[in-house]
């Protein structure tokens, strides 16, 4: 039997191959690869070579270049897959009802050995176990991870310069964002101005996105300051802000339909 583990933490991979080595040493670990380039170029050249696909690929979700099922959609999997997680019991429970089988790390030997007897019997003559099966349930999967995902943190305030005093303002006051001169400022609903030290690509990262809109590459709102929306030329819509900006306040025309959904939820 070859096997292929896919994970990007050396200790991991130690304590795999051990575990492997103890309770199925029929199998024989053909590669180690850390990311989804390198196990795809690893698959892709192992066929080009005509050597066997592994029987199995160990295969961890989270990588350093992203979620492993985007492995499925670079490169035609044949082998039978287990993934291995760092993932709650809990939010695993959809693996249990399908033909692929899960690993929780720090892996055990008693959830490996479940594992490979699972395979066995998935793979025994007049049975199918193999990875069409697991593309098949990879929606049903990823749903169930994201329904678990903690939910993203956001900024909350920032700490901000008024003379001598430093202020901290919570974003709650903040109506929005603009660019002016090579700075980024604020405005707060009392029509106080701020200068923060941050570029707009880089509030667009750590600010809710439900909160705040970017509606053109040197301005980003809050609904709250959007007084009056206007179609403008070329597709795009002019806005009046309140507090007032005494710059042009257009919405691209690229994000114009998504602000005016933005606008609506």
């Amino acid at each position: 039997m070859n096997v292929l583990i896919v994970e990007d933490e050396k200790l991991a991979v130690r304590k795999l191959t051990k575990l492997l080595e103890e309770t199925a040493p029929e199998f024989e670990i053909r590669g180690i690869t850390p990311s989804i380039a390198a196990t795809v170029d690893w698959i892709t050249e192992n066929r080009q070579n005509g050597k066997p696909e592994p029987d199995i690929i160990f295969l961890d979700i989270e990588l350093a270049d992203g979620q492993s099922f985007e492995i499925f959609n670079r490169v035609e999997v044949r082998s039978t897959v287990i993934f291995t997680t760092s993932y709650d019991e809990y939010a695993l429970q959809a693996f249990k009802v399908n033909s692929i089988d899960y690993l929780l790390k720090p892996v055990q030997q008693d959830d490996l050995q479940r594992a490979i007897r699972k395979y066995y019997d998935l793979t025994a003559p007049g049975k199918v176990g193999t990875a069409p099966s697991a593309q098949l349930h990879l929606e049903t999967i990823l749903k169930s991870l994201h329904l678990h995902t903690p939910a993203p943190e956001y900024r909350k305030r920032f700490l901000v310069k008024q003379g001598a005093r430093l202020l901290s303002v919570e974003t709650s006051e903040i109506a929005y964002f603009f660019v002016d001169g090579g700075l980024t400022f604020f405005k707060n609903h009392q029509g106080q101005k701020f200068v923060v030290d941050y570029k707009m690509d880089e509030l667009d990262e750590f600010l809710d996105p439900a909160r705040f809109f970017r509606v053109n590459r040197g301005l980003m709102v809050t609904h709250q300051a959007v007084a009056q929306m206007q179609p403008y030329y070329n597709h795009r819509i002019a806005l009046t802000l309140h507090p007032s900006l005494d710059k042009e306040t257009i919405v691209s025309r690229e994000r114009a339909n998504d602000f005016k959904v933005w606008m609506g939820k």
